[in-house]
């Protein structure tokens, strides 16, 4: 196996967080600091799916273009992941590699939910703690108009989001940051707090949240080294908040 240098490793790392996750941490830290600075966080909101288009079918299309383009971070880790062998000899393929298949759907699918179970819980409760603490924003799952595809759209973008966060932040994150000589317990860290920092445009609340949901996917991760329940569950809990927000909100005095 040819075996990629730590300043080719750096440098890739950069490039690959300054496309995707750590871009999106730099603009939530910016966010956070324009709502804090215009009025109390509590006052502030935070909309996460949002109308593109008054034109139905342009909507439509955008909605469908970002979730595309959303996923091309995730092709270049899975290309910097295969492992490049001399002619004529074959390695690990990268979604084998970090277990991001379908080598085991039940119990993926198991772990899945029992995950998404043991973080939905307590993250509604941390939600409701922030917000009356003043430390958290109204969050607004979903701001799409009722559409015949706005269900669909939003379980396609639940699913996005998993894929994104699971594969970058903890598939390759780990892998890349212990072929730099950190150790685990520094990768993981590492990998929770970029999780948490790209969602405080949100707040402190969510931060905190999501920061210790990345330190559970993680250690989940180096036990079993399969992506693929992290990604379940992921995509179940945004499911569960963008299409139950859109179905119900209204009905129960949200949005």
């Amino acid at each position: 196996m040819l075996v990629p240098s730590r300043r080719r490793l750096r440098f890739e790392v950069l490039i690959v967080l300054g496309l995707s996750l750590g871009q999106s941490a730099v603009y939530s830290v910016v966010q956070l600091l324009d709502k804090m600075t215009t009025a109390p966080l509590a006052q502030g909101t935070s909309t996460l799916n949002r109308s593109q288009s008054t034109r139905e079918y342009f909507d439509l299309t955008y909605q469908l273009l970002d979730i595309l383009f959303a996923l091309v971070p995730v092709a270049l880790v899975i290309y910097f992941l295969t492992e490049r062998w001399p002619a004529g000899e074959h390695g690990t393929s990268a979604f084998r590699r970090i277990g991001f298949n379908f080598a085991r759907p039940g119990k993926d699918l198991l772990q899945g939910l029992g995950l998404a179970a043991a973080i939905g819980i307590p993250s509604l409760a941390l939600y409701a703690a922030g917000r009356a603490l003043g430390i958290t924003t109204a969050i607004i799952p979903s701001a799409l108009d009722a559409y015949w595809w706005t269900v669909p759209v939003l379980v396609l973008s639940a699913i996005r989001h998993g894929i994104v966060e699971e594969v970058i932040v903890v598939g390759y994150l780990l892998d890349r940051l212990g072929k730099l000589g950190w150790s685990t317990p520094a990768a993981i860290a590492a990998s929770a707090l970029l999780r948490g920092s790209y969602h405080l445009y949100q707040g402190f609340g969510p931060f905190i949240g999501n920061a210790v949901m990345g330190v559970v996917f993680a250690l989940v991760y180096t036990r079993t080294k399969r992506v693929m329940p992290l990604v379940i569950a992921h995509a179940i809990l945004d499911t569960v908040a963008f299409v139950g927000f859109s179905l119900f909100g209204k009905a129960v005095g949200l949005g």
